[in-house]
């Protein structure tokens, strides 16, 4: 017979819960509260501006944050970083997208497989250029 597309499965931390621990789920997980501890998702993870994830490590596919982070990032899909964002630790990511007046420190790498950056060339000499030195 006809199946029903199940809802996405949804893990909420309300903002007035603090967890501490590992924390793996499948779906999507929303922040507003405070996690300190290893995340695992297994879908989206989105960090509202009253949330707060501190840990060891922090993975799930597409990663939004509005609030504080402050772990080694894995974000197989887009990391964006809003304009109230705060971000402290090192980060692999599909893509990334961060609006102006977030605060970031630390490592970026990117890794999308379908963006390679064009063969280097040699730069042509320029016409009439000599080499000049300084006068001490």
């Amino acid at each position: 017979m006809f199946r029903r597309k199940s809802a996405p499965l949804l893990t909420y931390i309300s903002q007035k819960t603090e967890f501490e621990g590992v924390l793996h789920a499948e779906g999507m997980l929303r922040v507003d509260g405070i996690i300190h501890g290893t995340v695992d998702i297994q879908g989206d993870l989105e960090i509202s501006s009253t949330g707060l994830v501190e840990g060891p490590e922090v993975k799930a596919h597409n990663i939004i944050v509005q609030g504080v982070l402050k772990a080694r990032v894995f974000a197989k899909g887009k990391l964006t970083l809003s304009r109230t964002a705060r971000l402290e630790g090192d980060v692999v990511a599909g893509s990334l997208e961060i609006e102006s007046g977030a605060y970031y420190t630390g490592y970026i790498e990117t890794n999308d497989a379908n963006k390679t950056l064009p063969a280097a060339r040699e730069l042509p000499e320029l016409y009439g250029t000599t080499e000049i030195t300084p006068k001490i």
